[in-house]
């Protein structure tokens, strides 16, 4: 199979991310004096003998939503950002009733009155338990409009009991679902994006499984808005200093001679055919020196006949040997 002849590899691939600050003061801004609404959808599951997995719907404000937080028996516990709509209550006591709210806060100080109340009683505490549930089969992806969808999959075993599932995307606990559930329905989702999504089964004394295969899934485009042009059916596996990506192309009416490789979210390098490219599946190999156990979530996207980048493919998880 003909390679790529040329790969400009950032950092040399050690990805060792920094954040770059700002400085400079903002303008302040007129302070808001409506509250933000209830958030609403809570849930409370328990996970094990002392977490509870808490999950809620986003609120909303005639400026923005800024955070939210969590309260145990009418004590908070957790300060989240806006952007967060799940969390675990940590250090609980097993086999006890849990009570739990939420409310939403805006930058202004404006607090929303608590969401409805919930509960979650803990599991018992186990004798130790280091066996992990076996992997959930057949996940399978159904959309539902051009925002959400809904999973299915086959129920996993345990040598005590299956307590949890969780629900991953790009290698992000997205979801969590009692371990009597074989579905799930996530929402939030963009339209005319690929995603693919993930799910480990977890049992009382927080051993995971490993993750399912991966379900993908584009949703649908805006109304007006062009076809997805993402790379399709990527596949990562790892040897010894070396990950290799194999994919589908897009169709775009022409060779694809530049395809873009992102790890854990950024550029890592642009992979550049010097030549015309190989028909149907392609394939290149970088070398890691990141230690094994390592997790990088891959993507890519093709350079389009225009000149601009097309769209991030369905993401796949590998780990360094």
């Amino acid at each position: 199979m003909q390679r790529p002849l040329a790969a400009t590899l950032l950092t040399a691939l050690a990805l060792t991310f920094g954040l770059a600050g700002c400085s400079g003061a903002a303008a302040p801004e007129a302070k808001g004096t409506r509250a933000p609404t209830v958030p609403s959808g809570v849930t409370a599951t328990a996970g094990s003998a002392t977490t509870v997995h808490v999950m809620w719907s986003a609120a909303t404000d005639d400026r923005a939503v800024s955070g939210y937080a969590v309260y145990r028996e009418g004590r908070k516990v957790k300060d989240l950002p806006a952007t967060t709509l799940m969390t675990d209550v940590v250090g609980l006591t097993p086999a006890t009733l849990h009570r739990f709210t939420v409310r939403a806060r805006d930058a202004a100080g404006n607090v929303s009155p608590p969401s409805a109340t919930v509960t979650a009683t803990t599991l018992r505490a186990a004798a130790e338990d280091r066996t992990p549930p076996t992997t959930p089969a057949a996940l399978r992806a159904t959309p539902d409009g051009s925002r959400a969808v809904t999973l299915r999959w086959s129920a996993a075993e345990d040598d005590t009991e299956v307590t949890a599932y969780d629900v991953y995307q790009a290698d992000t606990r997205i979801h969590t679902v009692p371990g009597t559930a074989t579905t799930a329905h996530v929402t939030g989702l963009r339209p005319g994006t690929a995603y693919a999504f993930t799910v480990r089964a977890r049992d009382a004394a927080e051993n995971s499984s490993p993750d399912s295969t991966p379900a993908d899934l584009t949703t649908a485009p805006s109304p007006g808005a062009p076809a997805n042009t993402a790379p399709t059916r990527l596949t990562a596996t790892a040897a010894k200093g070396e990950i290799t990506v194999t994919w589908t192309p897009p169709d775009t009416g022409g060779p694809v001679t530049h395809h873009e490789l992102h790890l854990n979210g950024r550029f890592a390098t642009t992979i550049i055919w010097g030549t015309t490219p190989p028909p149907g599946r392609a394939t290149y190999t970088f070398p890691v020196q990141d230690p094994p156990g390592t997790r990088y979530t891959v993507t890519l996207r093709a350079k389009l006949p225009d000149g601009t980048w097309g769209d991030l493919s369905a993401p796949r998880t590998v780990v360094v040997r």
